[in-house]
């Protein structure tokens, strides 16, 4: 049996790919994205994975030929396309003490260059890979030597490649220790576990938007399988090999925590009925009831047992729901067959394709309806008695209501538990519609609880850590002809607003840098860059695109590419450097008509710039015939980080701005 646990898949546009660990039966694999695998999370080949923030290097534990202990570093995957990756430079020397998260290289990949954390302390003690070379993923860049005493022995001891040689021969002994029980779990054939991915460096669970592909469907290598939702946005996800998809754990809508199993990929077609019963045993649900002993030939009458249709009510679930794999419903639907009259014989009653074909074919005799109730008669209540339910009586006394002060509206005017509720305001009546067409129909709102999207989380939790920051607020009125003129000339060439705000923001901080800061206890972080974040509305949250080195392009150039950007993130398809690198945020709801408001300081920022809409308004003027002139005036807010940015900086910021715009020649240089 090959069981590859943990075969994770990834987003193409996410930046966090899941790396594959070698599959060396000698080495305790320590987590792809960082930590030690516990053993609960160790299957027998001794490969796991577990989401950690930026922690992209594999790293594998192994015993060298002078027996001390040492740690590979590889070449990490740092995007879904990487096949290789070069060392830009290490932030650690040999023989330097390093902890765990602590970043040691940084790498180029084919996307971004990014610091690399180790998952474990330890000491350098040798680095394979110098600065400004290259090594395909997945190679050896380095040695980590536990104590500072080995460092020598582990240097000396290569790459580990021929010294883990003979640890690998124990560990079919060790694997033969293993509980009986673990091995019966799983079944003989070469399959992988697929679990949900980690598609960002917060995310802790991810939700199941939809599956692109029905189980019993073939899947190729790099092939998009499913839509996961994480708390940033939705991603398509690809398989890492060919194969079936031979069992759905966790369904459409549904929930589960990352490196939680969510389907298990056949290698053959055949063993897709063995795995769909070894997922039931994943999921939790029931397992199946296990298949009869090959029936010895004294009972010829076993297989007219009636153990189909003892399963039969079990294809529906306690709440009337059909329980039935994917393909089996799509069947259905092509074959016109009602899943409620069909007997299931899959896991926990379920209705597999199969049972789907036995009844077009007419194999497998429909589920009878149950027989009508017999009508029951009228029933008239005895004087001084008062019909109602006993649950109702039971609620009514609880709440110490006189049922006699109750309008029933159950049969025979009964009353009933919901006729409580109702009276007690714990549940609202239904509204009675309009009879005849009179008036306009009811609007249906929304009730109840709204449960949040991944996204919208992420926004909650972050406005909640700025409740902390000391912020003040300074606003200024701008003159806008000038700018909606130089607008009207530019929009044809694709120059949008929002290029020409950023492009005034920036060139404005150039002069007050201070605006572009963060704060820090030892004092304020000045950022060598400018780069605007620009607040978007999308459907189900808000994220922040980001215009980078906005100061030193030109206007076409951001026009251009701020309208990728925000093609992006409404399909959510942002990668992470292209919305959280903001060094100063501008949001802009002028476009609504709304003529001033503030906005909340991003965490991490010194700044943020709230802007109106244009409003005309009458101003005094002494060339004018009546002495006054109609203008197009603008109000701006900014908020501050009042730690490291003062009253003054504010003000003297706000007036280079309106200097820019009130003269806004100076953006087309």
């Amino acid at each position: 049996m090959k069981f590859v646990k943990g075969a994770r898949l990834v987003s193409v546009s996410a930046l966090f790919t899941v790396l594959l660990l070698s599959g060396d039966s000698s080495n305790n694999a320590v987590s792809g994205f960082g930590g030690v695998a516990s053993p609960a999370s160790l299957n027998k080949n001794g490969l796991a994975f577990a989401p950690s923030k930026f922690s992209m290097n594999e790293q594998h534990r192994f015993t060298t030929a002078l027996n001390a202990e040492a740690i590979k570093i590889t070449m990490p995957a740092l995007s879904s396309t990487m096949k290789e990756g070069r060392v830009v430079s290490w932030l650690k020397s040999e023989g330097d003490e390093i902890e765990a998260g602590e970043a040691i290289m940084v790498v180029e990949s084919d996307k971004a260059d990014m610091d690399v954390e180790a998952f474990e302390d330890g000491f350098l003690a040798k680095i394979l890979v110098g600065e400004g070379e290259s090594a395909p993923v997945g190679d050896t860049v380095a040695l980590i030597a536990e104590e500072e005493s080995e460092i020598a022995d582990v240097a000396a001891g290569g790459d580990g490649a021929a010294d883990a040689a003979p640890v690998a021969e124990a560990a079919p002994a060790a694997e033969a220790d293993a509980p009986a029980g673990d091995a019966a779990a799983a079944p003989d054939c070469d399959f992988s576990q697929i679990d949900m991915p980690a598609l960002s460096s917060t995310m802790k669970e991810g939700k199941v938007v939809s599956w692109l592909k029905s189980e019993g469907d073939p899947i190729s290598a790099g092939e998009a399988i499913m839509v996961v939702e994480s708390d940033k946005a939705d991603m398509d996800v690809e398989a890492f090999e060919d194969g079936f998809l031979a069992a759905i754990i966790t369904g459409e809508g549904e929930s589960g925590a990352v490196g939680a199993p969510v389907a298990l990929i056949a290698e053959e077609e055949g063993d897709i009925p063995a795995l769909q019963a070894y997922a039931a045993t994943l999921s939790g649900a029931p397992p199946p009831a296990a298949a009869a002993a090959p029936a010895a030939p004294a009972a010829p009458a076993a297989p007219k047992a009636a153990a189909p249709k003892a399963a039969a009510p079990a294809a529906a679930s306690p709440g009337g729901r059909v329980v039935a794999s994917p393909l089996a419903k799509k069947k259905a639907a092509e074959l016109g067959v009602d899943l409620t009259t069909v007997a299931g014989t899959g896991p926990g009653g379920r209705i597999t394709a199969s049972d789907v074909d036995n009844a077009a074919s007419g194999a497998v005799a429909p589920k009878k309806a149950a027989p009508a109730a017999p009508a029951k008669p009228a029933h008239i209540p005895a004087p001084g008695v008062i019909a109602a339910t006993p649950t109702a009586r039971v609620l009514a006394k609880k709440a110490k209501i006189d049922l006699s002060t109750i309008q029933g509206t159950g049969e025979f005017g009964r009353v009933t538990a919901d006729d409580v509720k109702i009276a007690t305001g714990e549940k609202k009546p239904e509204r009675k519609k309009a009879s005849g067409g009179a008036g306009p129909a009811p609007v249906e709102l929304p009730e109840g609880l709204e449960p949040f999207t991944g996204m919208q989380r992420a926004v909650s939790k972050n406005m909640e850590a700025t409740l902390t920051t000391p912020v003040f607020r300074v606003s200024r009125e701008i003159e806008m002809d000038a700018f909606n003129a130089l607008y009207k000339n530019v929009k044809p060439k694709g120059v949008t607003v929002s290029a020409l705000l950023a492009k005034a923001v920036a060139l404005a901080i150039e002069k007050y840098p201070i605006i572009n800061s963060s704060y820090s206890e030892e004092g304020a972080i000045m950022n060598g860059d400018i780069n605007i974040a620009m607040a978007v509305a999308i459907d189900g949250g808000l994220i922040t695109p980001t215009l980078k080195y906005a100061n030193e392009r030109n206007i076409i150039e951001l026009g251009e590419n701020w309208k990728e950007l925000v093609g992006k993130a409404k399909s959510g398809s942002l990668s992470p450097d292209e919305y959280t690198t903001g060094t100063f945020t501008i949001s802009n709801l002028g476009m609504f008509g709304v003529s001033q408001f503030d906005a909340i300081l991003p965490s991490g920022q010194g700044g943020i710039l709230a802007i109106g809409g244009t409003q005309e308004v009458i101003v005094p003027d002494d060339k004018a015939v009546l002495g006054m002139k109609k203008v197009q005036k603008m109000t701006v807010t900014l908020t501050c980080d009042h730690r490291q940015i003062y009253g003054a900086d504010a003000a003297l910021f706000l007036k280079a701005f309106n200097d820019i715009m009130t003269g806004p020649d100076v953006l087309l240089l």
